[in-house]
């Protein structure tokens, strides 16, 4: 789904989207595609411009983010820090600047499918060469927090918590290095997968949007631990 009020724009996007084989629904307003997404389901991708007639695609975002787990790239002549982080902040997984071109937006697309495949078949079916299986990360004697690999799921005591595909292989690679720095660099790579375009300020958000679901109170975070010009390091409370 593409929500673009510049009809060129939308045009020129939705023929590049076609020619990779998908299916496009168009809006030139939020509410029409909340109210598509609504009636129709999530679909496999949204393009969404910041900039839009009536409700801002941040607010579109966030609606779409209260029920879906949707990959979404927002486009947009917005290109200044605030703006970014906030896009990336209402939920959006990736940013890209006008003017562009339309083969960056497609790569992006790619990339996140190949994330998309690895995911399901980390959650269908037991990887004997897994280095960690079930972890436990936060020995809390009531309500441990627990990673498992093998199915997918992240657990709080009895509850599951619900993480995005990014947050979850985020999670994997802090934990995979459990108690190492790995750098933002190191962490864009491993996670937004090789030739990604986008810059290291998407893993700082990230971070952040995990430590809000993992952490006992993600203003004073200790299981993700910040290391002062270096990049981050799981610390695993036992």
């Amino acid at each position: 789904m593409i929500v673009e009020d510049d009809d060129r724009v939308r045009l020129a996007l939705r023929l590049a989207m076609e020619d990779e084989g998908y299916d496009v629904a168009e809006a030139e307003e939020a509410e029409v595609a909340l109210e598509h997404v609504r009636v129709n389901g999530a679909p496999d991708f949204m393009i969404v411009d910041l900039m839009l007639g009536g409700m801002d695609g941040f607010t579109c975002i966030r609606e779409i983010r209260r029920d879906h787990d949707v990959p979404i790239i927002v486009v947009s002549a917005r290109d200044d820090t605030h703006d970014v982080v906030a896009a990336l902040e209402a939920g959006a997984d990736d940013f890209v600047t006008k003017p562009f071109e339309v083969k960056e937006i497609t790569a992006r697309m790619r990339a996140v499918a190949r994330r998309a495949r690895f995911a399901e078949q980390a959650a269908a079916e037991e990887d004997p060469e897994s280095e960690l299986g079930t972890v436990v990360l936060d020995d809390h004697p009531t309500e441990p927090l627990v990673l498992s690999t093998e199915s997918g799921i992240v657990r709080r005591g009895e509850e599951q918590i619900h993480l995005t595909l990014t947050e979850y292989r985020l999670l994997c690679e802090l934990a995979e290095s459990a108690g190492r720095v790995l750098s933002r660099a190191l962490l864009l790579e491993r996670v937004w997968d090789r030739g990604f375009f986008g810059d290291e300020r998407i893993v700082d958000v990230h971070i952040r949007r995990l430590r809000t679901k993992i952490e006992r109170d993600p203003s004073d975070p200790q299981l993700i631990v910040t290391v002062r010009g270096l990049g981050y390091r799981l610390d695993v409370r036992q």
